[in-house]
């Protein structure tokens, strides 16, 4: 699979089954993020693989009504930085820019390897810092859910979270976000 393969084929799919989580399979994804660039090479990113059971189950806690589908993962990857870990030039802030550049090269590589890997804003920063030990200045920026596509709906899912399992969603045509040489008021 290439690169354009992966864009294509990642999916934000809410209905999982397990999937074996391996220290292998998180240093793959990890090394994937590690390799990406990064404002004066910082790389602000850092991650906790949360894939014991326990661990898992009070992770759950966290999340926001609406993403008990969530509950299914086999593994909940907590992604966070801190503004001073990265370049501030002036004005401005890089560090969630090249996080998440990280963050999306690891869940392309979930992609090619078969797995979904679903970013959510939809979890609580206060109590995932407090389960995961992650200290109060740190920004927990998202929570990516790790399993694998079942192509049995989840009953659990909304009916609107169910249609968007077999279907894209639509997605903004390029003339509404793409400018040639200047900005354009449309």
């Amino acid at each position: 699979m290439d690169v354009k393969q992966a864009i294509i084929k990642r999916r934000a799919h809410r209905s999982l089954e397990p999937v074996e989580i391996t220290k292998e399979l998180i240093y793959d994804l990890a090394e994937c993020a590690q390799l990406t660039a990064s404002c004066f090479n910082n790389q602000p990113w850092r991650y906790v693989f949360v894939y014991n059971p326990k661990v898992l189950k009070e992770m759950h806690e966290a999340l926001s009504p609406g993403n008990e589908w969530a509950n299914d993962a086999s593994m909940i990857i907590a992604v966070f930085s801190k503004k001073e870990d990265d370049c501030v030039i002036r004005d401005r802030e890089y560090y969630l820019f090249d996080t998440g550049m990280a963050t999306g090269s690891l869940i392309l590589r979930a992609t090619e390897l078969g797995l979904v890997a679903h970013p959510i804003a939809g979890y609580s920063p206060k109590k995932t810092r407090e389960i995961l030990g992650i200290p109060d200045d740190h920004n927990v920026i998202t929570l990516v859910i790790v399993g694998k596509h079942s192509e049995k709906i989840s009953p659990i899912l909304s009916d609107k979270q169910a249609e968007a399992e077999n279907k894209r969603p639509e997605r903004i045509p390029l003339d509404k976000f793409v400018y040639i040489n200047m900005y354009e008021e449309v």
